[in-house]
């Protein structure tokens, strides 16, 4: 997707439809279904109060706190809740983590969900053909080709998105408005006591709220999308958008609400407002949208795993580039995990009417950790105004908070499976961070002036064997005038490491796909340097390769002699020796820590299981790596007391 698609155009818009809408778009497959149970609730009171509560729905939570308001509380360009974390967590407001934590591992769980039921509630249209079908065979392998196809990118196919999404929005508007033809009394519904009637008034009214809540998931992305459609595409898509879901709900209610309607064995009712001519075409227009919603809920996993590995809120993981453009990533740990997450939905509970019960649950809390950040962040950025800020808030949570209170009550059908999720990833989320505090907790740098006397003092040590003729160390120091601590204990509080030359890396990952640029700063003539090398995010990591370039281009200018260390094989062999030191930080036996603290380490410890090893993210032979383990002190050190027993030796 080029840049240019954030700009107000044309060609901005058809893009955003396909990206945005497709979660959003494909609810009308399976709301009214959910509402109905499965077309046993049909009496018109009930169906008016369902409809008039997601056309509010829409109206407040879609239109009102997204397209209004959160489209404008944006972190340079980006939105979602980690762009409302980063621009809190740098007024210094620490809590703010909690709430972007629940709401990351809501969104993860929801990635296992959405495509199992878009999927699902589309290809299901084929029973209204052939009720004996089996459809589970054909969900599993459309859901195995898209997590496949994954790695290859969508840039090839992407374009077709927007057009595809059109049709499939015009087709929901041409839908609903044949049905509502032909019984127009559902127009009703826009007044919201028949809403407040359903709630309060009507036997099972506020059970079927979560129901209702099923037509405004993918309101998450109207906002986490920001970034890669820009607002005025989003809201100008949105306009229209809006209406062809509202007059393809009516629609639908107007075909329930009808004398003759009743749903077959395995039938639905989206499916049963489609003209027997139109059935194919409908169900394989559906099923397009929701392969399209489904690859826009995966490539905002992956964007959003993305973001917590540069907020350090997760580990480093392998992320590939399909396209020149740094919007498209291609994660394969996370891509493989929530696929085999979606098949576990499809197993579970085999059909779609049964998935509903997982469904709705995890964004429900996802909306109200986005409102509660948001709502914070617009009464600092406008103080004046924060009563109101209070009250439109304060309206949002307590809708948002209804709804949740109705999807709880779903647990034991099937939001147990999201809640266990959801639990699982933010308790792994937040121990990991809680971790990172632990390690961060250390003094981190060391002032270069220390090193140099040390480097030079090592050097002409005749007693200290070299390690190499040249010594390369990773740092996380963007600075030649400090070192990590870690690399300090390692070159000397064990046995010290004497090299040729000792060299200090530091990588950057620029925003450009391609090009390789580095600097050298000389520490120590001849014998200590600090390297800058900037990489275009879809370079290899060959940094191996580099370093060695870096060091022959230096000889090439004399700056270095191009020996070995190693008399006996100077001036014998052509290629000189490199050694890289990997450093793996180990808390110190020694540490007093807490069962949390334990708890925290034992969880960091397995998530960066997860991730890349530093050998294989910076690209070095394996062969020619030193992994070194640093103890380090997060917590109060053991206090213990000795007594020396003396033996009498006078006799």
């Amino acid at each position: 997707m080029s840049d240019s698609a954030n700009k107000l155009s044309l060609a901005g818009v058809l893009i955003t439809t396909g990206i945005v809408f497709g979660d959003i778009g494909t609810s009308p497959l399976y709301v009214f279904q959910a509402i109905t149970n499965g077309g046993k609730n049909i009496s018109e009171p009930f169906i008016l109060g369902g409809l008039s509560c997601v056309i509010w729905t829409l109206i407040l939570l879609a239109t009102f706190k997204y397209i209004f308001f959160a489209l404008n509380a944006d972190n340079k360009g980006e939105g979602g809740i980690f762009a409302l974390y980063a621009l809190l967590r740098e007024k210094n407001y620490k809590w703010v983590v909690i709430p972007a934590l629940i709401g990351c591992a809501t969104l993860i769980a929801d990635g296992f969900i959405t495509p199992a039921i878009s999927i699902s509630s589309a290809v299901e249209g084929l029973n209204n053909v052939n009720p004996d079908l089996p459809i589970i065979p054909i969900v599993v392998a459309i859901i195995v080709m898209l997590f496949t196809l994954q790695q290859f990118g969508t840039a090839a196919i992407g374009k077709l998105f927007g057009p595809i999404m059109i049709v499939w929005f015009s087709f929901l508007g041409y839908l609903g408005l044949i049905n509502i033809s032909n019984n127009p009394t559902v127009l009703e519904a826009f007044n919201p006591y028949y809403a407040y009637n359903l709630v309060v008034n009507i036997d099972g009214g506020f059970a079927v709220l979560g129901a209702v809540f099923l037509c405004t998931t993918g309101a998450e992305a109207l906002y986490s999308d920001l970034g890669h459609c820009g607002k005025g595409n989003i809201r100008i898509s949105w306009s229209f958008v809006s209406v062809l879901l509202v007059i393809n709900y009516l629609g639908q209610a107007a075909l329930i609400t009808s004398d003759s309607f009743h749903l077959g064995p395995n039938q639905t009712v989206f499916y049963s407002m489609v003209p027997d001519e139109l059935l194919y075409f409908a169900i394989a227009i559906a099923t397009s949208a929701a392969i399209i919603a489904s690859q826009a809920l995966i490539t905002g996993v992956f964007t959003l795993m993305n973001e917590a590995i540069k907020l350090k809120l997760w580990t480093n993981l392998k992320v590939k580039y399909p396209t020149n453009h740094k919007g498209q990533i291609y994660i394969p740990f996370i891509n493989w995990v929530t696929m085999f997450g979606c098949l576990l939905v499809i197993f579970i509970f085999r059909k779609s009417s049964a998935m509903e019960h997982t469904y709705g649950l995890a964004i429900t809390i996802d909306m109200v950790m986005t409102s509660i950040l948001l709502g914070f962040l617009l009464m600092l950025k406008y103080p004046r105004i924060k009563p109101y800020y209070i009250l439109i808030f304060g309206v949002f949570l307590s809708i948002e908070g209804v709804f949740l209170l109705s999807n709880l009550g779903k647990v034991l059908s099937g939001g147990w499976f999201t809640l266990i999720l959801s639990s699982s990833f933010f308790a792994l989320l937040f121990l990991y961070f809680k971790a990172r505090e632990l390690r961060t907790s250390i003094t981190e740098y060391v002032p270069m002036k220390k090193i140099i006397p040390l480097i030079n003092a090592v050097k002409n040590d005749p007693g200290i064997l070299y390690e190499a003729s040249n010594l390369v160390f990773p740092t996380r120091s963007n600075s030649p005038n400090r070192l990590d601590l870690t690399v300090y204990h390692s070159l000397f509080k064990k046995k010290p490491k004497k090299a040729g030359i000792t060299w200090f890396l530091h990588v950057d990952i620029l925003n450009e796909p391609w090009g390789v640029h580095y600097s050298v700063n000389e520490i120590i003539d001849k014998s200590c340097y600090y390297v800058t090398l900037q990489l275009g995010f879809k370079e290899e990591h060959r940094i191996e390769f580099m370093m060695r370039k870096i060091y022959d281009k230096m000889v090439e200018k004399g700056e270095l002699t191009g020996e070995s260390v190693f008399e006996s094989i100077r001036g014998k062999i052509d290629e000189i020796d490199f050694k890289f030191v990997v450093l793996n930080s180990r808390v110190s036996t020694d540490n007093k820590l807490s069962s949390l603290q334990n708890l925290c380490i034992k969880a960091y410890r397995f998530v960066k299981a997860t991730g890349l090893k530093p050998a294989e993210d910076f690209g070095f032979d394996k062969t020619n790596v030193i992994v070194d383990y640093i103890p380090i002190t997060v917590a109060k050190k053991v206090t213990q007391e000795l007594t020396e027993d003396y033996e009498d030796y006078s006799r």
